[in-house]
């Protein structure tokens, strides 16, 4: 009884970590169009706030897991949360001095605290009770990480995009107080809310410090990553997470600017439902409030789409098999980009939208697709497949590129081309059974 009383306790905190750092990396795209104007930066700048922030992946995974087999999960929880609240903390110098490269190293640093926990955290859940129920806890703790991911646009929307950034330009007509009261009220709506996750994010940290987790994983070092590259199916299971991951921010980071370019700030204000939903959302009126915060509120719809998914996608996988549920998933993403990228409006809004909810079950089924049959070489794989979340880094920049050279309905061919490789994955494993 006590220890499946320390068991749910632990297993609580752990699921606090999936909802902070869902919260914290989905919070980061809504800076993206203020930093946009902030900095006069072209679609490809800005997609590499993406590149700062998941590059930590590619450098930090498996030396995450070196410091982990050191100094063991508990203490590497608490160095992935402290280095998360040094992250945020940088935000506030960042945002007082207004220089785009302290920012860059703030969200470099932030996303090596989450690398940390990543790798600790995903097989801590896993251990924590009963091996049938291992896969139950970690989509229930994943399920915890998609609300965090669900919540963050709101919360954006509200402290971050809210008010009316002026351009370069603008702020050089500024003079004396003038200039003073708007540069201090800018860089207030970046760091209050980044002070505030610093603070709990140290609370946080403390509690583990004082909490008795139980020692159950295994530290022990076996095969090598080069014997885990040598099975074919995790290969190609590596490059089906970067191109998701890839795929899923670059869509995630630019739905703002999408809507805006469509002009449907102005289309939601005019709509008395869609209206209604902004409203209710930014708690207060539509037009009073800023464009990007009335269409970045709907950004909410993309990444809670991925939390209600989860849970229909896991019914999917235990009748059919998880191969033919990942092709049939990405197919239709691949179809619903289509659709946004030949209409226009509230059709192309939530077409676009929709695609969160296909992507659902993306992450978790090429995982376990990838690590079936690699025995004790599954520590090394899941090593790997973290590495490959530098596709969160890499596509954005590029898909922004393409945006500033042909637009952005022309550059969603390329995000399609990433969920061509995913279907493709899918089919080749539609025969396979996992059990993991």
């Amino acid at each position: 009884m006590t220890q499946q009383k320390s068991y749910r306790s632990s297993f609580i905190l752990l699921t606090i970590l999936f909802f902070l750092w869902g919260f914290i990396t989905v919070l980061v795209d809504s800076l993206i169009p203020r930093l946009r104007e902030l900095f006069t930066l072209t679609y490809f700048q800005a997609g590499l706030v993406q590149f700062a922030f998941f590059g930590a992946y590619f450098v930090l995974s498996i030396p995450a897991s070196y410091i982990l087999s050191k100094i063991g999960y508990k203490k590497g929880i608490i160095l992935g949360l402290l280095t998360m609240a040094l992250g945020c903390l940088l935000f506030y110098p960042a945002a007082s001095y207004r220089v785009f490269g302290i920012f860059m190293l703030a969200y470099f640093i932030l996303a090596g605290g989450i690398t940390i926990l990543q790798v600790a955290a995903n097989p801590f859940v896993a251990v924590l009770g009963t091996e049938d129920g291992a896969s139950s806890r970690l989509n229930l703790s994943q399920a915890f990480n998609s609300l965090g991911t669900a919540i963050a646009p709101a919360i954006g929307a509200l402290f971050i995009l809210s008010d009316k950034i002026k351009t370069k330009d603008e702020i050089d007509m500024l003079v004396g107080p003038a200039k003073e009261s708007y540069l201090i009220a800018e860089a207030s709506a970046v760091q209050t809310p980044f002070i505030g996750l610093a603070i709990f994010t140290a609370v946080i940290a403390g509690i583990f410090f004082f909490a008795k987790l139980p020692k159950l994983i295994s530290e022990e070092r076996v095969g090598s990553y080069s014997d885990a590259l040598k099975h074919k199916n995790l290969s190609m299971g590596v490059l089906g997470i970067f191109f998701y991951v890839g795929a899923e921010v670059a869509i995630g980071s630019y739905l703002v600017n999408y809507f805006l370019e469509m002009n449907l700030a102005d289309l939601i204000r005019q709509n008395e439902f869609m209206s209604s939903i902004a409203e209710t959302i930014l708690n207060t009126g539509v037009t009073t409030s800023e464009n990007k915060a009335v269409v970045g509120v709907f950004v909410t719809f993309y990444w809670s789409g991925a939390m209600i998914g989860r849970f229909v996608g896991a019914y999917l996988t235990k009748i059919i098999t998880p191969g033919k549920v990942l092709g049939i998933f990405a197919t239709i993403a691949i179809g619903l980009i289509i659709i946004s990228m030949n209409t226009t409006g509230f059709v192309s809004m939530w077409s676009i939208l929709a695609v969160g909810l296909f992507n659902s079950i993306m992450f978790p089924t090429i995982f376990t697709l990838a690590l079936d049959g690699l025995g004790q070489l599954k520590p090394k794989a899941s090593g790997l497949l973290c590495t490959a979340i530098v596709g969160g880094a890499i596509i954005p920049p590029v898909f922004g590129l393409l945006t500033d050279n042909i637009g952005f309905k022309l550059a969603l061919i390329f995000v399609i081309c990433c969920y061509g490789y995913i279907l493709f994955y899918g089919y080749k494993n539609s025969k396979k059974k996992v059990a993991i």
